[in-house]
C-alpha cells in the first residue's frame, strides 16, 4: 500500500441499499459471491432502502449506528458496501466506525488483484488501483498534510501529500507506457494471424458463466476453472481445429459483471481488444441464472463500450444440466446458427458448437465439382493432401471427376503454388465472392 490505513480483516459486515431507481440497483446474491470470492468472511448483511444516498456516509445516520453495532457484535474488523462510495463518504464512515470501509469497486479490484497472473495482468490491475487511490490519497495522508521539517527532512517546500501524488502520477505514467508496448505487441500478433487468414473466436459473458470451463473441453487446456467470480482474469488463447475452416485461434477472456468499474473496463482494455477484433464472439450465458436476461445486457453495454458489438456473435446457453434440458441449436430465419444449448462440464452438446461454429465461420467454403485431365495430376494430389476430396470418379475418356469442398483460403494458396489461376476452375457465381477476411 501507498498510504497508511486502517488494518483489514477477514470478518465483514455488508451493506446494501435498495434504490427507486432499476439502473442504480445491485443483486445482493452477486454481492456475497464477490466477498466470498474476494477470501472474506461475510457475518451479516444489513440491507436497507433509500430515495438517494446521505452525501456524508450514503446510508444516513441511524444505519452508521446500526453498523457499529454490528461491528461489536460479530467482532468485525471490515465494512463492505455493495455500492460505489465517494472519497469523503468512506473517509467520513472509516472515521465514524474506526474500520476499514472498502465498496464494491475496492472490492473488485482486491478480487482482481490476487486473480492477476501474467506481467501484463497485473500491470493492468495496478494502474486501475493506482487511478482508483488517487482520488482517496488525502483520507490516508491527514497526517502528513504539511510541510516536511527537522534536520535531515526539511523539502523543496512540498508536502508529504504533493510528494505521494507526484509520485503516483509518475508511476501511472509508466504504466501506461508499458501497457502500450502490450497494447502493440497485441496489434502485431492479431494482424499476423490476419495475414494467415486465421480466423479468432473470442469467448465473452457475464463472469461465472463458465467460459473456462467450455474452453477447457474445447481444447483440452488447463486454464484455471472454479465456481467462483473472476476466476480467469489473464486471457488465454489456444489453437482449435474446426471442421470446413481449420485452425482456429480461440481466447478466454475476463467475465464481466453489473457496474463494472470504469477504470477496469480502461484498464483492461488491452486484453479486451482480442473480443473487439474477433472473427466470431461466444456469447457464453449461464442458463439456469434467474438473471441471465439482465445479465446479457449488462455483457453488451460492456461489448458496446469497447467497440465489439458489431462483431457476429453466437449465444451459448451453458449449465443445461442444472435445466434437465436437452442440447440443440436453434436458427434465425436463414437457418443459420444463433443459440447452442450445452453443458461445458458433463460435455453435451459440444459437437454441436463445433457444427455451428463450423457454419459461422465456414461462410466462405468451396463446394464444387471438377473435372481434371491426367495431366492436372499434381492439382488432384494437392486437393488429395488437404483433405478436401469428398468423391472421385472417372469418365471414359480418362478424365478425373472430383467433388471438393475446402475454405477458399486453402484453395486460393495451392492454387498459388501450382501457378494456376482459380478463374478457370470455379463457377462465375464463386468467382465473384470475395476472399474470406480474417
Amino acid at each position: 500500500m501507498f498510504f497508511e490505513r486502517p488494518d483489514a480483516g477477514e470478518t465483514a459486515v455488508l451493506v446494501h441499499v435498495d434504490f427507486q431507481d432499476e439502473q442504480e440497483r445491485e443483486d445482493p446474491g452477486e454481492f456475497l459471491e464477490l466477498v466470498r470470492s474476494a477470501g472474506a468472511e461475510p457475518a451479516t448483511l444489513l440491507t436497507g432502502s433509500r430515495h438517494r444516498p446521505d452525501s456524508r456516509t450514503f446510508v444516513g445516520s441511524g444505519k452508521v449506528e446500526e453498523l457499529r453495532e454490528a461491528m461489536v457484535v460479530h467482532d468485525a474488523e471490515l465494512v463492505i458496501f455493495n455500492h460505489a462510495l465517494s472519497p469523503s463518504q468512506e473517509r467520513n464512515l472509516e472515521r465514524e466506525l474506526k474500520c476499514r470501509v472498502l465498496d464494491r469497486t475496492g472490492l473488485i479490484l482486491d478480487i482482481f488483484a490476487q486473480r492477476a497472473r501474467t506481467h501484463e495482468g497485473k500491470l493492468q490491475v495496478e494502474l486501475a488501483q493506482l487511478e482508483y487511490m488517487s482520488t482517496r490519497l488525502v483520507r490516508g495522508w491527514t497526517h502528513l498534510e504539511r510541510q516536511k521539517g527537522g534536520i535531515g527532512l526539511r523539502g523543496p517546500g512540498e508536502t508529504q501529500l504533493e510528494t505521494d501524488r507526484r509520485l503516483l502520477r509518475a508511476r501511472i505514467k509508466s504504466i501506461h507506457k508499458r501497457l502500450d508496448r502490450v497494447r502493440s505487441q497485441r496489434s502485431q500478433n492479431r494482424r499476423a494471424r490476419s495475414r494467415a487468414e486465421i480466423p479468432s473466436v473470442s469467448l465473452v459473458g457475464y463472469t461465472n458463466a463458465g467460459k473456462s470451463t467450455l474452453f477447457n473441453a474445447l481444447t483440452e487446456a488447463e486454464v484455471y476453472a472454479a465456481d467462483q467470480l473472476f476466476a480467469t482474469l489473464d486471457p488465454t488463447l489456444r489453437r482449435l481445429e474446426v471442421v470446413d475452416v481449420g485452425p482456429v485461434v480461440l481466447a478466454d477472456t475476463v467475465g464481466f459483471i453489473r457496474h463494472l468499474p470504469h477504470k477496469l473496463v480502461e484498464a483492461f482494455r488491452a486484453t479486451l481488444q482480442e473480443a473487439a477484433e474477433a472473427s466470431l464472439l461466444v456469447h457464453v450465458i449461464d442458463a439456469a441464472d434467474p438473471d441471465r436476461d439482465l445479465n446479457v445486457t449488462q455483457v453488451e453495454t460492456v461489448l458496446d463500450e469497447i467497440g465489439a458489438l458489431d462483431v457476429p456473435m453466437l449465444k451459448v446457453m451453458n449449465k443445461i444440466d442444472l435445466l434437465d434440458s436437452a442440447p440443440r441449436i436453434e436458427r434465425d430465419g436463414e437457418g443459420c446458427p444463433e443459440v447452442v444449448w450445452l453443458s461445458a462440464r458433463e460435455g453435451r452438446g459440444l459437437e454441436l458448437l463445433g457444427q455451428a461454429l463450423s457454419e459461422c465461420l465456414a461462410e466462405d467454403v468451396i463446394d464444387v465439382q471438377l473435372t481434371l485431365t491426367p495431366e492436372q495430376g499434381r492439382l488432384r494430389a494437392g486437393l488429395h493432401e488437404l483433405g478436401a476430396v469428398r468423391e472421385e470418379a472417372f469418365d471414359d475418356r480418362g478424365h478425373i471427376l472430383l467433388e471438393v469442398r475446402l475454405p477458399r483460403r486453402d484453395f486460393l494458396q495451392l492454387m498459388a503454388r501450382l501457378g494456376e489461376r482459380p478463374d478457370d476452375y470455379l463457377p462465375r457465381e464463386l468467382q465473384e465472392r470475395p476472399v474470406w477476411e480474417g
